[in-house]
Order: structure tokens, then sequence, then C-alpha cells
């Protein structure tokens, strides 16, 4: 091989390691630019998920919020209407009993007259305009109190009731059943279902 024909192959030796070392660091150039754009892709990604993680940590407090808010309106709304419920039903109970004792001291003048009616019917020369007179006053009193709410309690035939009447006597009878009522010394009298003078009776007690 001749100096030149040397000289040539070196050269083209070099011509072609430089080709290779211009590949090889445009191959180095291409994977770190294509590193940096996978780099820089994770790293959006990654802002991406923490923001989406940010964003749905902001809607469950916001939602836990507004579950909250919502509770406290239902229980203020609740409470308003038991307060509403409550003062109605103190009305109601004002309306119902503010006679109750009105009521009571008009019972009396009821049993007035009704004992002056049976001492009327009893006597044999009474003047029956008076009579009609006392008759039309006791029937107005009581149409006066009925409205009202006031009702008699305590009938001859009914049962015994404890709530309702007084035992001043027992008594046995064949004609009737036991714990009945078999005589009404004094009426009694409720004022809207509430209990505003015993009835005084006397039951019957078989053994």
């Amino acid at each position: 091989m001749t100096k030149n024909d040397s000289s040539t192959s070196a050269q083209a030796e070099q011509e072609t390691q430089a080709v290779d070392t211009q590949a090889e660091t445009q191959e180095q150039q291409v994977d770190a630019q294509e590193n940096k754009q996978d780099a820089a892709k994770d790293t959006v990604q990654d802002e991406t998920q923490q923001r989406l993680a940010d964003l749905e940590l902001a809607l469950s407090q916001a939602e836990q919020r507004s579950e909250d808010a919502n509770d406290r309106a239902v229980r203020a709304v609740a409470e308003m209407e038991n307060v509403r419920r409550r003062a109605a039903l103190d009305v109601d109970k004002a309306h119902k009993f503010a006679l109750e004792k009105f009521a009571g001291e008009l019972l009396d003048s009821v049993d007035n007259l009704e004992r002056a009616l049976e001492i009327a019917a009893a006597a044999d020369d009474v003047n029956q305009s008076f009579l009609e007179g006392i008759e039309l006053t006791h029937k107005n009193l009581l149409s006066t109190l009925t409205k009202f709410g006031v009702e008699a309690v305590g009938q001859v035939g009914d049962a015994f009731n404890p709530e309702l009447h007084q035992a001043m006597a027992m008594q046995p009878s064949e004609e009737h059943e036991n714990n009945t009522i078999l005589a009404v010394m004094q009426k009694g009298y409720t004022l809207s279902g509430r209990l505003l003078r015993p009835a005084m009776v006397m039951v019957v007690k078989n053994s």
C-alpha cells in the first residue's frame, strides 16, 4: 500500500468516525430532548393531578359546608315550628281554662237553682210564674256554661270513674251491676274535658 493510499484510508476512517460521532451526538441530543419532553410531560401531569386533587378536596369541603348549613337550617326550622306549636298550645290552654275559676264559682248558683226547683216541685202551693222563672234562669245558666265548654258528669246508671266521680257512700243492689252509680248527691262538671268538680255519688257495691 502506498503512502497516498494509507493517507486516504486514514482520512476515510476519520470521516467515518466523525460521522458516527456526529450521529451519536445527534442521537444523544434527540434522547435528551425526548427525556426533557417526557420530564416536562410528567411535570405537567403531576401538576394536573395535584390540581385535580386540590379541586376535589375543595369541592368535598364545600359540599360538607353546604350539608352543615342545610342541617343547621333544618334544625332551625324545626325549632321554630316547635316554638310555634308550643305557643299555640299555650294559647289554646289559656283560652280553654281562663274561665276555670269563674265557671267554678257559677256552679254554686247552678246548685242553688236546682235545689230551689226540687223544693218547688215538692211544694203544693207554688207560684207557677215564679217556678217558670227559676227554670228559665237555670236553663240559661246551663246553656251559657255549655257554650264555654262546661259539661255535667255523673248520671245515675253510669259506671263509676274515680277520675270524674267521688264515692260518698256504697250500697248493695240486686237491680244494678257492681260499681254502678246508684244516686247523685251533687253533679260534677268538666271544663273542655278537664275536671272542674267531681260528682258526689252513691255507688253499688255488691259483695
